[in-house]
């Protein structure tokens, strides 16, 4: 079983948290969008209380580490180690009252070049607890405004995870997945669900617009972010997302082993 003390310093070693790779420069940005309402950054919320800038540093201050010094402004963001294994508890605690009430759960991710396997895991554990993991409009697709254009995705699920990918880049059941913040696919996803007559999820796992859409939509939901993903720390504030965790979001997809391990042993999932 993985300790405490040896998973604060993997998150150390790999840089999930401490000193992270997520410049200081974009996290002030991503704040002073949002303060602005700037739908790429709400990642789906639609707050109720009023953010400024400052705010928003506050608040990022409080539940991920970061300077609360509005004069630095540029260098890498830090993420304190602590308040990312205080999260990883209450993560992994909504996730062993999912499996000890076999809720209907659905897994999905903007990152699955780094954070599939993770969710992956989560997915075959609650399976094996007998929970449900949802896989409702695959193949369903989903057009999402980019720095592009409107581009076109298609719904797609691996390991019971699900993700966007453009069409025919690859083929149904790959690995890989396009990166997004977009909402879009989860509304797409629980409407599926809904007119499908369900069942729907009693709990929403992963990142960006997964988290914050589920949870803007009265969803239970739990989820990872960076510094720079304001978001979802806002929805945690207001009430209306449960549990996020501070960390990179963005490293080696095998440096997420570690957290899975010792999320499934808290969980009391481990197999």
């Amino acid at each position: 079983m993985l300790t405490t003390g040896a998973l604060r310093a993997h998150l150390l070693a790999a840089r999930l948290a401490g000193p992270v790779a997520t410049a200081r420069e974009d996290s002030l940005r991503s704040y002073r969008l949002f303060a602005a309402r700037d739908p790429r950054i709400l990642l789906g919320l639609d707050p109720e209380w009023s953010w400024g800038p400052a705010d928003l540093l506050r608040l990022m201050a409080d539940k991920c580490g970061v300077s609360a010094d509005p004069r630095h402004t540029t260098g890498t963001d830090v993420i304190d180690p602590e308040r990312t294994l205080r999260a990883l508890d209450a993560f992994a605690e909504r996730l062993s009252e999912a499996a000890r009430r076999r809720l209907p759960v659905l897994f999905g991710t903007g990152h699955p070049h780094r954070l599939l396997g993770f969710y992956a895991a989560l997915a075959d554990a609650l399976s094996a607890a007998g929970c449900t993991v949802l896989t409702p409009a695959q193949g369903n697709s989903v057009d999402i405004t980019t720095r592009f254009g409107l581009r076109t995705y298609n719904l797609d699920y691996v390991q019971g995870v699900a993700l966007v990918r453009e069409p025919g880049v690859r083929p149904t059941g790959s690995e890989t997945g396009a990166h997004t913040h977009s909402p879009l696919p989860v509304r797409a996803v629980l409407g599926a669900a809904a007119e499908a007559g369900g069942p729907l999820p009693g709990l929403v796992v992963g990142d960006h617009g997964w988290v914050c859409g589920a949870g803007q939509l009265g969803f239970e939901a739990i989820g990872l972010a960076d510094t720079d993903d304001p978001a979802l720390f806002v929805g945690e504030a207001e009430g209306r997302v449960s549990v996020v965790v501070p960390l990179d979001d963005a490293v080696r997809s095998d440096y997420y082993r570690p957290l899975t391990r010792y999320v499934l042993n808290r969980a009391c999932l481990s197999q």
